[in-house]
C-alpha cells in the first residue's frame, strides 16, 4: 500500500485500530494511517450504510433536518458528511475535466440565457 501523504511505495503493517481495522507505518514520513484515510469514513463513528443512507436522501432532495431526524444522526455529522462528500467530488471533477482534451467549446445554454436577458431589459429612451 503506498503513503498517501508522501506517496511512499514500501509501507509497513502497524497493528490494529480499535474497530479491527489494518494501520500501516510509512518508514519515509513516520506517519501511521488506515485504509480508510482521506475516504468519508475516516474517524467517523457512522457506519458506512448510513453514509450512504445521508448521501442518497440529500440528493433525492430531502433537506438536512430531515435527513437527521429519519437517519436519527445529528444536524452536524449529516452536514459534515455532506460537505466532506461535496469536496471529494469536487476533486474528482476537476481532475476529470482537466485531462479532457477539447478543440471547441459550446456554450448553448449559455448564449440561450444572455439573449433572454438582453431581450427582457427594457430600451433606453
Amino acid at each position: 500500500m503506498d503513503c498517501p501523504l508522501c506517496s511512499h511505495t514500501k509501507t509497513h503493517k502497524h497493528g490494529k485500530m480499535p474497530n479491527g481495522h489494518q494501520r500501516y507505518l510509512c518508514p519515509a514520513c513516520g506517519q501511521t494511517f488506515s485504509e480508510s484515510f482521506d475516504s468519508l469514513y475516516y474517524r467517523r463513528h457512522v457506519s458506512p450504510e448510513q453514509i450512504r443512507q445521508v448521501l442518497q436522501a440529500h440528493s433525492e432532495g430531502s433537506s438536512l433536518r430531515g435527513v437527521s431526524r429519519t437517519t436519527g444522526l445529528a444536524y452536524n455529522t449529516v452536514v459534515s458528511i455532506v460537505r466532506a462528500a461535496s469536496q471529494k467530488a469536487q476533486l474528482v471533477h476537476n481532475a476529470e475535466v482537466q485531462a479532457v482534451q477539447t478543440e471547441e467549446v459550446s456554450a448553448d445554454e449559455m448564449w440561450s440565457f444572455v439573449s433572454k436577458n438582453r431581450n427582457s431589459v427594457a430600451p433606453k429612451s
